[in-house]
């Protein structure tokens, strides 16, 4: 494969700042949020390595990530599949604040109540990684989302349980690079800072 799919979270917001978990709320990015997201476009450009405009471009609808693919020089098409997990009952909650009442809860080991299940959110994932993959052989494809459901994005694509996403880090603004070796999925490289570019 000689394109590829870039993952690309959206920058600092104050809910991403303090932990809390950001599903439907539309949170805007902070002035820090937007500084990511302008080095993520150059960070990207460096990566991509070509003049080529990408084959598909894709954003969440939330504001937080089409303002960072705006950002980044990024022209979305805008998709609720790429929208962040759905948190229900526990939207805006702390992790610290959910084990107040469920002891040891993660996304990645727990129900949500009133949200997506695992299950759809793999259904979800593999929707997107279908898309990206019928266009990769135009070229590369760039997806603009969110920390959980890019996460639940690598484990997809590498053939793994949607809990697998726990191993996988992203920070606001990071890249991740998609591909494989012989057919075979890989992460070509995961969590690229927004700041690399600095210094050039």
């Amino acid at each position: 494969m000689s394109s590829h799919v870039y993952l690309l979270r959206h920058g600092q917001t104050e809910w991403s700042e303090s932990g809390r978990h950001t599903g439907r709320t539309d949170v805007p990015l902070t002035a820090e949020g937007e500084q990511q997201a302008r080095r993520a476009g150059a960070v990207l450009a460096r990566l991509r390595r070509t003049d080529l405009p990408p084959a598909l471009v894709l954003s969440s609808p939330r504001e937080r990530a089409w303002r960072t693919a705006e950002l980044a020089g990024l022209d979305a098409g805008r998709t609720e599949e790429l929208a962040e997990w759905d948190y229900g009952g526990y939207e805006g909650l702390t992790t610290p604040q959910i084990r107040e009442t469920v002891p040891g809860w993660t996304v990645w080991t727990h129900p949500v109540p009133g949200g997506e299940s695992h299950g759809d959110v793999h259904k979800r994932a593999i929707g997107v990684l279908e898309r990206a993959k019928r266009a990769l052989p135009g070229g590369d494809v760039v997806l603009i989302g969110h920390g959980h459901f890019s996460r639940v994005l690598i484990a997809t694509w590498l053939n793994l349980p949607p809990s697998e996403g726990v191993h996988f880090g992203l920070d606001p603004a990071g890249l991740t690079v998609l591909g494989d070796e012989r057919g075979d999925p890989q992460v070509r490289r995961l969590n690229v800072p927004a700041w690399e570019v600095e210094g050039d």
